[in-house]
């Protein structure tokens, strides 16, 4: 692999955002990019590389290219840093860090990396181990496990077709094959199978059916619903536990992120005086 190629079109410093701040901060909980010996890379005419500045420059690659081993990533990113380090002695040279853009820059970025390391802190600080627990903790009671059937249906249009299948389905007809042959849903290529749903995701008159039916049992009178007439046979059924702690982590840990980003600026803006002006000058009128 050309890893040269890679970095040049790897992406610039990203500007500093909600969606920025979580996807860098959040994922990234509790763990240090920053190695025990941070001993020296390379030396540039007398300017030393860090191995922490290698590691660092891995997190501003593709996130594909994130995963890869360091040893694979090492020797490309090195001489990248290289050519950074001689390009920076070489415009300091001409004086280029004096002119009035670059200072300008210099600022906008120097401010971009405080607000991203003030939301990190701010972040770190409230997300934690004991908060994000909490948090599982109350989306369970609000979750609590759930029964569910796994059943087919066959449906029709009119009662009378309706209690025909019923009566062909007394004298032995397999449920699946009478479901491909009368039933106008479209699970009727299935034999009518609907997989497994809990009570609030069919309509109610449905759901009140199939869930008073035990194991095998099929519907003896046909179900109206909006949709037609149906005939249901319950397959099994089962209880669905909600996910586990290691399983909602991520997600909940990207959703309080995004509760602190956003706690974070309206209170530093309920302190603040802001006036917004037009594009003509002119005072901006509140909203």
């Amino acid at each position: 692999m050309d890893m040269s190629r890679v970095l040049q079109g790897a992406r610039a410093p990203a500007l500093i955002g909600t969606a920025v701040a979580i996807a860098l901060i959040a994922p990234a909980f509790g763990q240090s990019t920053t190695p025990a010996a941070d001993r020296v890379a390379a030396s540039v005419n007398g300017v030393q590389i860090r191995h922490s500045e290698v590691v660092a420059m891995i997190e501003t690659l593709p996130a594909q290219y994130q995963q890869m081993p360091i040893e694979v990533l090492y020797p490309a990113l090195l001489d990248r840093l290289i050519d950074g380090k001689l390009l920076g002695a070489a415009g300091r040279a001409k004086n280029l860090h004096n002119e009035a853009e670059v200072k300008r820059k210099l600022v906008a970025y120097e401010d971009r990396l405080i607000q991203e390391a003030f939301l990190t802190a701010e972040i770190r600080s409230q997300v934690t181990e004991d908060a994000l627990k909490k948090r599982y903790d109350e989306s369970i009671k609000n979750h609590p496990t759930k029964e569910e059937v796994r059943a087919r249906h066959i449906l029709v249009d009119t009662e009378d077709k309706a209690k025909a299948v019923i009566a062909e389905l007394k004298k032995g007809a397999d449920f699946a094959n009478v479901a491909k042959a009368r039933s106008t849903d479209p699970a009727a290529a299935q034999g009518g199978d609907l997989g497994f749903f809990s009570a609030e995701q069919m309509v109610p008159e449905f759901s009140e059916a199939a869930f008073k039916l035990k194991n095998g049992e099929i519907s003896q009178t046909p179900v109206k619903t909006n949709f037609g007439w149906h005939v249901i046979k319950v397959e099994e059924r089962r209880t669905q536990a909600p996910p586990t702690f290691e399983d909602t982590k991520d997600d909940l840990s990207q959703e309080m992120s995004r509760e602190v980003i956003t706690g974070v600026i309206a209170g530093l803006r309920d302190k603040a005086k802001v006036e917004r002006f037009n594009m003509d000058g002119t005072p901006m009128k509140a909203n």
